[in-house]
């Protein structure tokens, strides 16, 4: 049985301090704000920024689940469990998109109640408040942005929701003006409704890709026949069976597989040669892999 583990470090402990700073620093922003949002979205009855609060309130929890599952994904493994809890990002990142979508569905309902019924909405307010609230959407993308939002999916996810929150923010700017210049009190619920199929856009892809890693599907960017290609292209290599390939949490693929090989091969050899192989070409670092000299009673996925 051979097994090949290079550190799983990717950039190292530089990014996490970094990552952990933005996450902390963006929920202590945006939670204070959003609280500033209900209040006023109560007081100038204006759904577009209760809306907004809404999502910021996904925000927070996205941020405040990332910078848990850093905190938590930094703890050491231990004997009943061996990777630690690095899947504890994927878990968060789960709930997060769950609550995005009903969020969402909330506010679709509200907006209708609104619409056969408008409202009056103290537009004044709800400028200053909308306006002070994309400058702070603005200040957090800008702190997420200097963490690694293109590694981590948790940095990712928490980055998307403060991408959508300025969208949701210029959304209850514009509807604000309307109100205030045009008496037009249907942007209210528009505005709202937008900032909801913004929200349940990615609630729908966090929960689907969080789903698709803790269902141990294959990475996005691997394809299995290419990995079976590669190796039954080997020169020693007869046959692949148990192929199986999974993430255990963002960027940290794994693989394990039986390899059936010529008689009188050196293992050893073949082995080194099968990790550089994943290594090199598919970026596959964390490998189980066993190699028998005779076809077992194996089928395509089971051995006995």
């Amino acid at each position: 049985m051979g097994h090949s583990h290079d550190h799983h470090d990717h950039g190292g402990h530089h990014h996490h301090t970094n990552n952990k700073k933005a996450l902390l620093l963006s929920f202590i922003i945006i939670t204070v704000y959003m609280v500033v949002e209900v209040i006023g979205g109560i007081l100038t009855n204006s759904l577009a920024l209760l809306s907004d609060a809404g999502h910021m309130l996904s925000d927070a929890a996205a941020l405040g689940l990332s910078f848990l599952a850093i905190t938590f994904g930094a703890k050491g493994s231990s004997s009943s469990k061996t990777f630690g809890y690095q899947r504890f990002e994927i878990l968060a990142a789960f709930i997060n998109g769950i609550t995005l979508i009903v969020i969402s569905l909330y506010i679709f309902w509200e907006a209708y109640q609104r619409f056969l019924n408008p409202p009056e909405v103290i537009s004044s307010g709800m400028l200053l408040i909308s306006t002070i609230g994309l400058l702070v959407n603005i200040i957090a993308a800008y702190i997420l942005m200097r963490g690694d939002k293109d590694e981590n999916l948790n940095v990712r996810s928490a980055f998307l929701h403060v991408i959508g929150d300025m969208l949701g923010s210029v959304g209850a700017i514009i509807a604000a003006l309307l109100i205030m210049f045009f008496g037009w009190s249907l942007a209210d619920p528009i505005a709202s409704i937008i900032v909801a199929i913004l929200i349940i856009i990615s609630g729908f892809r966090v929960t689907r890709d969080s789903f698709h890693i803790l269902m141990e599907g294959v990475p996005g960017n691997l394809k299995i026949e290419d990995i079976r290609n590669a190796l039954l292209n080997m020169d020693e290599v007869k046959n692949v069976h148990d192929l199986h390939v999974w993430s255990i949490t963002s960027n940290f693929p794994a693989l394990s597989c039986h390899l059936v090989v010529e008689e009188g091969t050196d293992n050893q050899e073949i082995l080194k040669k099968t990790n550089q192989l994943l290594h090199d070409t598919f970026h596959l670092e964390h490998t189980t892999i066993q190699i028998d000299e005779k076809e077992s009673s194996c089928s395509e996925n089971r051995c006995n």
